[in-house]
């Protein structure tokens, strides 16, 4: 098949054809208006919300920092679970927030320490107790698949949506074919054989 065929095939709605009913070029041009929303809108909501994913992480990175803390009850050795092992267990720890206050919580720390050790946990810019923030890395990574992720979120609302006036305008084409039919074939009395 050469290439001015293969065009052809392709763009076929749009050429001048007897056969080619309205709902043809309708149909055409939503399949084209939803591939162009695709690209576009794909691509600006995949990019935002990969930029506004960064931002957040960046925040968290200039936001928390380390601080020490000690230790207000003793740790047990977690027994060792069947296929693995328990590192870390919930305790209780007191620290210092940037203000000066002392506070206490409850966070994950290494089994078999003593009461009165120190730890390192992080805070956040309030002085609460919170996970340390992901790495320039880990974030990048991270904000690249909730970008993937909103892509794909958006490319098949907007192809379901296509869809959903691809069926109906079938479903009047088919309609249609059903009242010419009505009309066409009570004159094709005749019987052959």
């Amino acid at each position: 098949m050469t290439t001015s065929e293969n065009a052809r095939k392709w763009l076929w709605r749009w050429r001048n054809n007897p056969l080619r009913r309205r709902d043809d070029l309708v149909e055409a041009w939503i399949v084209l208006a939803v591939w162009a929303v695709v690209a576009v809108g794909g691509t600006v909501s995949g990019l935002m919300t990969a930029h506004a994913a960064l931002d957040v992480f960046a925040h968290q990175r200039a936001d928390r920092q380390t601080v020490r803390a000690v230790l207000l009850a003793d740790v047990q050795r977690a027994a060792v679970a069947r296929g693995g092992s328990t590192d870390r267990r919930m305790t209780s720890v007191s620290w210092m927030t940037p203000e000066g206050a002392t506070r206490t919580g409850r966070t994950l720390v290494d089994n078999g320490l003593k009461a009165g050790a120190h730890v390192t946990v992080w805070q956040d810019g309030q002085g609460r107790l919170t996970v340390a923030p992901p790495t320039t890395a880990e974030a990048t990574i991270e904000s690249g698949s909730l970008g993937i992720a909103a892509v794909t979120s958006f490319a098949g609302l907007a192809f379901d949506t296509g869809a959903v006036v691809r069926w109906r305008l079938e479903r009047r084409r088919i309609d249609q074919w059903g009242l010419e039919w009505e009309l066409v074939g009570p004159r094709w009395g005749h019987k052959t054989g």
